[in-house]
């Protein structure tokens, strides 16, 4: 599959460069002129995809040359960017920040390996000449990469631009394609919080922000040069994708999908639609009782900051932990580790939480695991071979609260944090939560294994026991 659909990269000099408004604003303004729109972001990020997703009015898919292979990241990429008349892909972090000194897994690597232009953001609070020396720098940093122009950010006025449009031009030859003001009190800036922004379905003022993208679009960027830049990329190929098992049975797999739980990688839904199963949604918050599934699957998100709506649904947590004392097949990722615990402290109030792991967590004022991970499994569980390999990325401020609770683990975390002492995944019955989140593309097992442990769940004779359940698990009866 060959695609020369436009594209472009906005990468910035590091974290709060404007890079995020660049893009929403820019994919606003695509959208205005008719033109059908793919976005990207670079990164294992939740958050930014789903803002991008809101504007785009399509899903956002994530590129991340760490957890999934180099190649399956074009495919990913050739295949939804065919589907469009342009693509956006707004990068991570600074441009050239990856893993160790060579960038391995940055920004310029991953524009570098889809052949796309770059368009560096930079905040100019309080520089003239100095941002002409840095964009110069990054120029020459890479010459293999295409950066092929500048929007810069809180620009103080006429003569601050007019400075910096020269200094740019005459130190590195790029254009300047924007000059987006310090916005101030009525920033259309998305507001934040421990994880980053908040979440589309948590932003009050959600039906204002498109117009107002739009007007930083029209009186600050120059769009006609931005699709100009995009049209310079040429094609680029990628091999077909391995065809997937699909299950003999048909499965209905559950995932909680509300304000509280949203972190979930698209193709990690698909994939196990692909696989067979029929997804269907469950609110942790409104829904008092599960539908009828074959299993459930509760990914990231803000537990802590919606413990006390979730605790006037105590129907639900009693609910899924009998379910999974009774055998369903549950995969929870950090957030839902934080539901099946015992109890979330948040400042001075302890909330019970649904109870299936007889650990009580606590909230702390910085991350206690942030980045990528990688895992090994060591011990049985319902979804992994013990040997398996996973590679992932946690971003948590809670963690185990201090004292022996008797949690056992069946992964050994070779980098990373997890539950702490270099371990992750609790396990219990046909239960595995970890704070680690992993991606389908990267772990191809993952979807046939759900699926597969559906499959077992949906075709039981009656039996509501299994080998790995509540009174032989891991935990044994005394932790019910």
């Amino acid at each position: 599959m060959t695609t020369s659909s436009p594209r472009l990269v906005i990468a910035g000099l590091s974290g709060d460069s404007g890079k995020t408004i660049a893009s929403l604003s820019i994919l606003t303004a695509l959208r205005r002129r008719g033109l059908s729109v793919s976005a990207f972001k670079k990164g294992p990020d939740y958050i930014d995809p789903a803002w991008l997703s809101l504007v785009a009015d399509t899903v956002c898919r994530s590129l991340d040359t760490f957890m999934v292979d180099p190649e399956v990241v074009v495919r990913s990429f050739v295949t939804h960017a065919e589907k469009s008349d342009i693509s956006v892909i707004e990068g991570n972090r600074g441009i050239f920040d990856g893993r160790d000194v060579p960038g391995t897994h940055s920004t310029a690597r991953l524009a570098k390996l889809i052949q796309a232009p770059v368009v560096l953001a930079v905040n100019a609070a309080k520089s003239t000449r100095t941002v002409a020396a840095i964009v110069k720098g990054c120029v020459d940093f890479d010459p293999e990469l295409n950066i092929s122009g500048v929007i810069l950010n809180r620009v103080a006025g006429e003569r601050h631009l007019k400075i910096l449009s020269d200094s740019i031009g005459e130190y590195s030859g790029l254009p300047v394609l924007g000059a987006i003001p310090n916005l101030g009190d009525d920033s259309v800036l998305i507001p934040g919080r421990h994880l980053g922004l908040v979440t589309p379905s948590e932003y009050r003022d959600g039906t204002d922000l498109q117009p107002k993208l739009l007007g930083i679009a029209e009186k600050f960027l120059d769009i006609d040069r931005i699709i100009e830049i995009a049209g310079s990329a040429g094609p680029l190929s990628c091999a077909p994708a391995d065809s997937q098992s699909v299950t003999p049975v048909p499965v209905k797999i559950g995932y909680f999908k509300d304000s509280v739980f949203t972190f979930y990688y698209p193709e990690n839904l698909e994939a196990l639609e692909t696989s067979g199963a029929e997804l269907v949604p469950v609110s942790s918050l409104a829904d008092e009782n599960l539908p009828e599934v074959d299993a459930l699957y509760i990914g990231g998100g803000f537990p802590e900051t919606h413990a006390e709506q979730l605790v006037r649904n105590r129907s639900m947590m009693k609910v899924v932990k009998e379910k999974a004392l009774e055998g369903l097949p549950i995969y929870a990722e950090c957030g839902g580790l934080i539901y099946l615990a015992r109890s979330l402290r948040c400042g001075d109030v302890v909330y019970p939480m649904a109870g299936l792991f007889p650990i009580d967590l606590v909230m702390h004022p910085k991350p206690v695991g942030h980045g990528y991970t990688s895992l090994r499994v060591d011990t049985p569980n319902p979804f992994y071979s013990v040997g398996t390999s996973l590679r992932g990325h946690e971003f948590h401020y809670s963690g185990l609260a201090e004292g022996p609770q008797g949690e056992e683990s069946c992964m050994s975390v070779m980098s990373g944090v997890g539950l702490g002492g270099a371990r992750d995944g609790l396990v219990r019955s046909n239960t595995l939560a970890c704070y680690t989140h992993v991606h389908a593309d990267g772990v191809k097992s993952w979807a046939s294994a759900m699926v597969s442990r559906a499959a077992d769940h949906a075709t039981r004779d009656g039996n509501t026991r299994t080998e790995n359940d509540g009174t032989n698990g891991w935990f044994g009866s005394e932790a019910i």
